[in-house]
């Protein structure tokens, strides 16, 4: 049917897909009869999925941005989401409501909720695929089993299927529903600003001079990638002190940008990216990405239950004190102080030094990899529930696919393989900055002398390390092994 032919808008609930370009359910709902764009901030999601601080703050720029892109005519409401879709598709007499999917498992189940609610009152619902290259229902062994390891899952369930959606372009002719009314009667009451998601407390300066969400800073972004580090990524990603990643995780968490777009962006590029090493390593850490929604979606309590349950038994310590230091980057170790430092200055940490602060929280500390999670969730921009889970418990060993437990980083081996200069420290460690390279990574083996001549005072200009790394090693392999014994 045409425009000309249907009766009543289309409701557009956009939610993790804060886009026009490529966007499914925008595309159809624009095909086939005025719009009306929506976004509802659901205050029925359980506690673990409530924004964190930097992910509010993300938000709010990203709707603003998404608001521009819609003439301003972007609805923003807050409350229960299916309470507010039944009035809003009540008051406007909705032929439809159309999403894109979400895979997180409180989302899913509201949505079919939803979906059949709106059915039963003989209004259309439909959802799309705008989030994923591979439907996680869709990928599975021979034997109608998950995958539960990286490589096959990847290489054979996905890269052996057909080939993910090509991007979407924009709609030519996005016609936004004129109810006047209708606008006065929601916007008078919400809108972004009014969802208060910026804190009073403005923490966020330097998270301003280095991110621009919205559709146009995730382009851009993807662009500069592109040029500047996409064929040197293989190496480059492992450099903390270096521009070598796509800095495209935040933008793909709030679907500024999707997969496909950055996937196919990469094709287009370059002649044979899959020959080319460093471009196929990129492409793969999609593949990553989509196997933590894979993860999810077939295991919904993985951001709560260990994976694999025998690390249900192990002995993890419970010390507030130790928890606040790692925190805040006050450990005493460089590399993990530095990387815990960016991330409350920038709301990212690279990715490198994610596994080296993780490995050190949960096997130098033993503390609980879900006290790391939760810390990460209200910390990072692109705090993704999919990604930030997966990752946790690989780094814990108690996840699919996940690092042995057995092995735990140095982190000053790390540091001194993957910040030789010492430049990454040095930045979020300022009062480092005049130690020698040989010392950087490790103060606390330089003389007094050295120490003094860079006005350094272990213990108070800079801490003294909070656990030996040698013996907190020893003591993780026999909490290991304690482990092993009681789940005998």
């Amino acid at each position: 049917m045409t425009k000309q032919t249907r009766q009543g808008p289309i409701i557009v609930w956009f939610r993790q897909d804060l886009r026009i370009q490529d966007n499914p359910a925008l595309t159809f709902a624009s095909d086939n009869a005025d719009i009306i764009p929506v976004f509802i901030n659901d205050e029925s999601a359980p506690d673990y999925a409530q924004l964190g601080a930097a992910s509010k703050w993300w938000l709010h720029h990203s709707l603003l941005s998404l608001n521009k892109d819609l003439a301003n005519k972007l609805l923003v409401l807050s409350g229960d989401a299916k309470a507010q879709l039944d009035k809003l598709a009540s008051d406007v007499d909705a032929q439809a409501i159309v999403w894109n999917r979400c895979y997180e498992p409180w989302q899913r189940e509201r949505d079919e909720h939803i979906k059949n609610h709106f059915k039963a009152m003989g209004v259309s619902a439909r959802s799309f695929n705008g989030s994923l290259l591979w439907e996680p229902m869709q990928v599975l062994k021979k034997d109608g089993t998950p995958y539960k390891v990286f490589t096959p899952y990847y290489r054979k369930g996905c890269l052996q299927r057909d080939n993910p959606r090509f991007p979407l372009a924009k709609p030519q002719n996005i016609e936004i529903f004129d109810g006047s009314k209708i606008y006065q009667q929601y916007t008078g009451e919400q809108g972004v600003e009014q969802l208060t998601l910026l804190p009073n407390i403005v923490w966020y300066e330097h998270i301003n001079t280095m991110w621009s969400p919205g559709e146009r800073g995730a382009a851009d972004r993807l662009s500069r990638f592109i040029s500047e580090a996409a064929t040197s990524y293989q190496n480059d990603r492992n450099l903390p002190a270096v521009k070598g990643t796509s800095l495209l995780s935040p933008h793909l968490h709030f679907g500024e940008v999707s997969p496909n777009q950055v996937w196919f962006a990469i094709l287009g590029a370059f002649d044979n990216a899959f020959d080319h090493k460093d471009l196929d390593v990129y492409l793969s850490e999609l593949g990553w990405r989509e196997f933590s929604y894979y993860l999810l979606y077939h295991w919904p309590d993985i951001n709560q239950k260990n994976f694999n349950s025998k690390f249900d038994h192990f002995p993890w310590r419970d010390s507030a004190k130790d928890l606040k230091a790692w925190q805040f980057g006050n450990t005493g170790i460089p590399i993990v102080d530095a990387g815990m430092r960016e991330l409350y200055k920038t709301g990212y940490m690279h990715n490198r030094v994610r596994m080296i602060v993780g490995s050190f929280l949960v096997k130098n500390l033993l503390i609980d990899w879900r006290e790391g999670e939760r810390w990460f969730w209200d910390c990072l921009v692109d705090a993704d529930l999919a990604s930030n889970s997966s990752g946790w418990q690989w780094v814990a060993g108690s996840g699919a696919d996940a690092s042995p437990y057995f092995r735990v980083f140095n982190p000053l081996l790390q540091g001194e393989k993957f910040d030789k200069e010492g430049e990454y420290v040095k930045t979020y460690c300022p009062e480092l900055s005049k130690l020698p390279k040989k010392f950087i990574h490790q103060p606390w083996a330089a003389d007094s002398n050295i120490l003094k001549a860079c006005g350094i005072e272990l213990g108070k200009t800079y801490p003294k390390p909070i656990v030996d790394l040698k013996a907190s090693r020893q003591r993780a392999l026999d909490a290991f092994s304690k482990m092993k014994e009681a789940d005998v």
